[in-house]
């Protein structure tokens, strides 16, 4: 089968309330709940017993990894809503959640598929700003650890400003709203209790962005930055696709962006055979625990399809 000959449909549906499928409000309930959960955790700070914050803590760390990566990924790719009005205030509702512009996320996300994680150029400039090869060295990947602690401070926010501008002041405007909404309730927060934030919040809201950076290095270690059937490595495990609103489907994700998550097992399905052809990477466990797999390959062993890499089902 040729890529040529490779069609994928738009979900549709009647709802006057979602674009495209009345299933987004699975994903938009649960972004709700993640807000719902970040002042929650506040509320609670003062009248409970601190190994249960540090429960929630953690929770809370999950939580900001599964919304980047299931609720916001796929609220980027297909807008829940057929208002723009309301996707803008979910967006700033997602804003707050995560304590990031889901603007600028849109913008980083964006410019990440325009390079899939390409390898540095003569120049050692990426397309994509947050491919695992931008601080590599001789064309490997970079070091998972480096990757995963580092990568929250390297945005740059210049670039995706200029970004935003180019799609036009609306954007920058709502990117802008978006960082003042986040930002000023963790103001409000640290007026009435500077102790839980810094002593509790930015650490746990530190550690969810790496677990995020974790879980995007190992969708695509051990892929083919150069077939575009192979630019991402898919994990199939039911529970963690439910998690993740099958973001778990990487790879097919990365060859046919505007799938809707609905329809991912279906369209792996339709590819399976060509990416099998292909050498497509699966891993057995969720992306985030992908430096578990046993077939993993070292990062000196960079040939395109290495051996003992698991293909396609």
């Amino acid at each position: 089968m040729s890529s040529e000959a490779i069609h994928t449909g738009r979900v549709t549906t009647a709802s006057k309330l979602f674009a495209h499928t009345r299933w987004d409000a699975v994903p938009a309930v649960a972004g709700l709940f993640h807000l719902a959960y970040f002042f929650a955790m506040f509320l609670l700070w003062p009248r409970t017993p601190l190994w249960i914050m540090l429960v929630m803590g953690f929770g809370y760390a999950l939580m900001i990894n599964a919304n980047i990566n299931g609720v916001g990924h796929n609220f980027i790719h297909n807008p829940f809503f057929r208002s723009n009005l309301l996707n803008r205030i979910f967006g700033v509702c997602q804003s707050i959640a995560c304590c990031f512009s889901q603007t600028y996320y849109h913008a980083v996300h964006m410019q990440h598929h325009k390079g899939n994680s390409d390898r540095p150029n003569e120049d050692g400039e990426t397309v994509d700003w947050i491919s695992i090869y931008k601080h590599g060295h001789d064309g490997e990947p970079e070091n998972p650890w480096s990757y995963v602690f580092l990568s929250f401070f390297r945005d740059d926010l210049g670039a995706i400003r200029r970004e935003l501008r180019k799609r036009g002041e609306r954007e920058n405007v709502w990117g802008t709203i978006e960082l003042v909404a986040f930002a000023g309730t963790l103001f409000v927060m640290f007026l009435l209790n500077w102790r839980y934030v810094i002593f509790f919040f930015l650490p746990f809201f530190y550690l969810g962005h790496c677990f995020s950076y974790l879980n995007g290095y190992f969708r695509h270690y051990g892929g083919n930055p150069d077939k575009p059937i192979a630019w991402g490595v898919s994990s199939y495990g039911r529970l963690y696709n439910w998690l993740f609103f099958y973001n778990g489907y990487h790879a097919e994700h990365h060859f046919r962006p505007k799938v809707h998550w609905t329809q991912m097992e279906a369209f792996h399905r339709q590819i399976a055979a060509e990416q099998r052809a292909e050498g497509v990477r699966v891993i057995n466990r969720a992306h985030m625990l992908g430096f578990l797999d046993p077939n993993l390959p070292k990062r000196s062993e960079r040939t395109l399809e290495p051996q003992g890499t698991k293909v396609a089902p």
